[in-house]
């Protein structure tokens, strides 16, 4: 049987932004936007959405006298990152 995805993560920005948070750490809120193609009103949605879920941080800060928001992964989002890829990868081998 196969088991669950995880349905937040199962979108593709979502997933997008959690992949490119995996391998760097934590980005501003433009240097996301800018690697995923994002529109900023959508963007701020799933980077909500995954904040509320404790999947990221987000700090917001002033760079140069504009608003900077940025993003970090956090321990509970890199686990359910990894339980994602480890239920793909299941998938692939049944």
């Amino acid at each position: 049987m196969f088991k669950e995805l995880n349905p937040l993560l199962h979108s593709r920005l979502r997933l997008a932004i959690m992949s490119l948070l995996v391998s760097i750490q934590e980005a501003d809120f433009m240097y996301i936007m800018e690697q995923t193609q994002a529109t900023g009103g959508n963007l701020s949605i799933q980077v909500e959405k995954l904040s509320e879920a404790g999947y990221i941080e987000t700090t917001k800060s002033f760079k140069d006298k504009r608003p900077c928001t940025t993003c970090k992964i956090t321990p509970k989002g890199l686990k359910a990152f990894e339980e994602y890829v480890e239920t793909l990868k299941s998938y692939i081998q049944k």
